[in-house]
């Protein structure tokens, strides 16, 4: 079978992906934009050809380098990147070249934050009230007379919480309508809970094979445009009501042979038409895997490889070669920032934490929402792991 990858060398860990393909027998064919004497030897090793091209955002480049592969190795079984900015012409690509998964009409669904409320809402799941940024006057009579301040604005098609702002008051609304934003915006009710997601992989019949729960700070928001320290952790275990809901979620888009991450609002303070404390409401869906090192994350805290499983499924529709019976840990990643002086550095952390399974540098691209350094340590008991995030985030006198 033939797998198409696009960019297979960033994220850094994405070529564990390619690699565990090409060890269930596919051609793994790479499109990137990296030259091939540039590649780490692991994404070499992980593929069965590389096609370089100028630029991804190329759709003529890309699709020329598709068509190679085609005339080459036969019909393209499946084409991925399992990137969020990648999606639309992952899609489009699969739309032309009739290959199995989402096509065009499939993606807009669950990457535009507008339409993707109709999903949450069949399938049961409370939705913040909203409208498209039009005019100050118009979006002022919105929150006067429906919601209130704050509230929310954020791209309708966007990528994690970046060019999203809280609008607390009506000086608020009226710089960001001179700001001169040039893509379609929405405005939502603002709510206030914990964010916590549904993480894992379906097979062809839209069923979750393979599932996990991370819980978030209450405002990624404020932390990547603040520039704030950042953490975030692998649940142990999934709460019975995400994972309820979460399938219902998958059921309604129609989601098949996909890593999927879906992210909700558990209510902090009750807010009237929503829930009470403690209740699950829609914040947005990602049909990709969690941002940054977080498969690798799952993988500690879950004691599983979920590369493996995401390769099995495209390959056997089920999971064939991993073991999902052993232990099970909280695994948490902590984000420092360049601009602030920590009283402890990673040597001294390390003395205490010797099991710290990964520390380096977060990307450029990444490091806006991640932090600039990072760790990443798994636990058995919570308690500990709140300890170790406090030692790695306090501040030098």
């Amino acid at each position: 079978m033939n797998f198409v990858f696009i960019s297979p060398a960033f994220p850094k860990n994405y070529y564990n992906f390619c690699s565990r393909l090409k060890k269930n027998k596919f051609n793994v064919l790479g499109i990137g934009d990296t030259p091939y004497n540039e590649l780490d030897k692991e994404v070499k090793d992980s593929l069965t050809e590389y096609y370089k091209v100028n630029s991804l955002e190329s759709y003529d480049e890309v699709y020329r380098a598709v068509a190679f592969f085609a005339f080459k190795y036969g019909k393209i079984d499946f084409l991925e990147s399992n990137n969020e900015y990648w999606l639309r012409q992952d899609a489009r690509l699969r739309t032309d070249f009739n290959i199995t998964g989402a096509k065009t009409s499939d993606v807009i669904s669950f990457t535009s934050k507008s339409d993707m409320k109709d999903f949450y809402i069949k399938a049961g799941v409370p939705v913040a009230r909203y409208k498209f940024v039009t005019n100050y006057e118009e979006d002022l009579k919105f929150i006067e007379e429906e919601v209130g301040f704050p509230v929310v604005v954020k791209p309708n098609v966007g990528v994690g919480a970046s060019a999203t702002y809280k609008i607390t008051n009506k000086t608020d609304l009226k710089k960001f309508h001179e700001s001169g934003f040039q893509v379609p915006y929405i405005m939502e009710e603002f709510i206030t809970g914990k964010i916590t997601s549904f993480d894992g992989i379906c097979d062809a019949d839209s069923n979750v094979v393979f599932c996990d729960n991370e819980v978030f700070p209450p405002s990624i928001m404020d932390i990547v445009n603040e520039n704030l320290e950042f953490s975030y952790y692998i649940n142990k275990e999934v709460p019975d009501d995400i994972r309820e809901i979460g399938q219902k979620v998958l059921k309604a888009f129609n989601i098949k042979s996909r890593y999927f991450h879906l992210e909700f609002f558990r209510l902090t303070k009750a807010k009237k038409g929503l829930g009470k404390i403690g209740d699950i409401v829609a914040l947005e869906v990602n049909m990709r895997p969690p941002g940054g090192f977080t498969p690798d994350m799952i993988n500690f805290g879950q004691s599983v490889d979920t590369y493996q499983i995401y390769a099995d499924v495209m390959a056997y529709n089920k999971i064939v070669n991993v073991d999902l019976t052993l232990p099970k840990y909280y695994c948490i990643y902590c984000g420092r920032r360049d601009r602030i002086k920590y009283k402890y550095t990673y040597d001294d952390i390390h003395k205490l934490y010797p099991y710290i399974q990964m520390h380096g540098r977060m990307s450029d691209v990444l490091s806006g929402a991640m932090g600039n350094e990072f760790f990443i340590a798994r636990f058995e008991f919570i308690e500990d792991l709140e300890k170790f995030r406090d030692m790695v985030h306090e501040k030098a006198d």
